[in-house]
Parts: C-alpha cells; structure tokens; sequence
C-alpha cells in the first residue's frame, strides 16, 4: 500500500516504553520521523537505532521528533532504550494496526520460512502531519543521514 504525498496520516495511539500512552496528535507542530523496524535487540535495528541516536540531536534542531515503532512489548523496549541510551520514544504496536496503516507489516520470507513481520520503513512527516518522504524496503547503512539530509532540504527551501 502507497500512501500518497501530502496526505493527511489518520491519528493513532500506542503505548511507549514506559506504557503512557502515545498520539501522533501529540507531535502536531513539529516534523516527525517514523520509523518502523522489525525488532529490538537484532544486529540491523541496533544500528539503525544507534544511528538515530546518533543523529538526535541533529534532527532536533531541524525541529523533528524521532519516533521507532515495532511489534515489541514496551518492557522489551524499556531494556532496548537503557541498552544503548536511545534519546527517543519507542511504541510498541503488538497488533500491528500502525503498522498495517503504513502498510508496512508484509509477509516475508527467511531461510526457507515465511511469516508476518515489519518491513523497515520511515516516513516523514510535515508539522501539519501530512506525509512529506517515505523510505520503504530501508537498508540500514546510510539510511538515517539520507532522512536527515531530506528534512535540511526541506527547511532550507
């Protein structure tokens, strides 16, 4: 499922590491990168996190929140976070509606075996919570500073 530049993204609600409960309403007047990755703890999320992490402070000042979503339990998230001090929420989205919204929970296929799962993806979102970029099918390397570069773009025009 594409979703189409410039559309509004319907509101959700998921639970954060900490289980408070988290809206995307809640970040309207700010950018928000979302990014779905397939669970805590692996080699490919750790770097992709770490990378957020790393870059933090370099989206903060483009006024831009970073948002990671996956199917993992919020106490999972909680050991995921203190592990490697990521500075950014993490929601958990055990029943995979968010990520059916983005239409990013795919079947896949590995080692011979098929099952349902997350297929790495981020999308930017304007202020107004209106879908500016989407990075669909994500590899890790270099994928967070070409988000960073898209939204210095974006605020330079």
């Amino acid at each position: 499922m594409q979703m189409e530049l410039g559309t509004k993204i319907n509101d959700f609600t998921l639970p954060n590491q900490d289980g408070e409960k988290v809206s995307l309403s809640d970040f309207q007047g700010k950018y928000v990168v979302l990014y779905f990755y397939p669970k805590d703890m692996t080699p490919g999320c750790t770097t992709e996190a770490c990378d957020f992490r790393d870059h933090h402070e370099s989206f903060k000042e483009l006024d831009a929140v970073i948002i990671g979503v996956s199917p993992d339990p919020e106490a999972r998230h909680q050991k995921f976070i203190t592990k490697h001090e990521l500075p950014f929420t993490l929601l958990s989205d055990e029943g995979h509606q968010v990520a059916d919204q983005f239409g990013v929970w795919k079947l896949k296929k590995n080692f011979g075996k098929e099952y349902y799962g997350i297929e790495r993806s981020t999308f930017i979102l304007d202020k107004e919570g209106k879908l500016m970029k989407e990075y669909r099918k994500v590899r890790v390397k270099d994928h967070v500073t070409d988000a960073l570069n898209f939204l210095k773009e974006k605020k330079a025009n």
